[in-house]
């Protein structure tokens, strides 16, 4: 799973925590494989999460979980374009 979020203007250190605060819970989650925060080295104001899963349905059942869902209330208002969020399956 690929998230990418852009800050708005003055809401980095928001973002960035909303994404440290969901970190530890979604570590621990059976299904989780990995879990990272990314930020731009170019763009400051843009952030990426990346995250493995066991399978489809273990990340179906983290999108239903408190901290995700909150997670997701908490930054969508902090943003300047909507969440984007791309479920890809690895080539080799």
């Amino acid at each position: 799973m690929f998230a990418r979020l852009h800050a708005r203007s003055g809401k980095q250190s928001d973002v960035h925590r909303a994404m440290f605060e969901v970190q530890a819970p979604t570590r621990l989650e059976p299904g989780c494989l990995s879990y990272g925060g990314f930020r731009s080295v170019r763009d400051p104001d843009e952030f990426h999460i990346y995250s493995r899963w066991k399978d489809l349905a273990a990340f179906e059942r983290h999108a239903d979980l408190p901290h995700t869902t909150r997670f997701v209330e908490t930054v969508e208002p902090l943003l300047d374009h909507p969440l984007k969020i791309t479920l890809a399956e690895q080539l080799w």
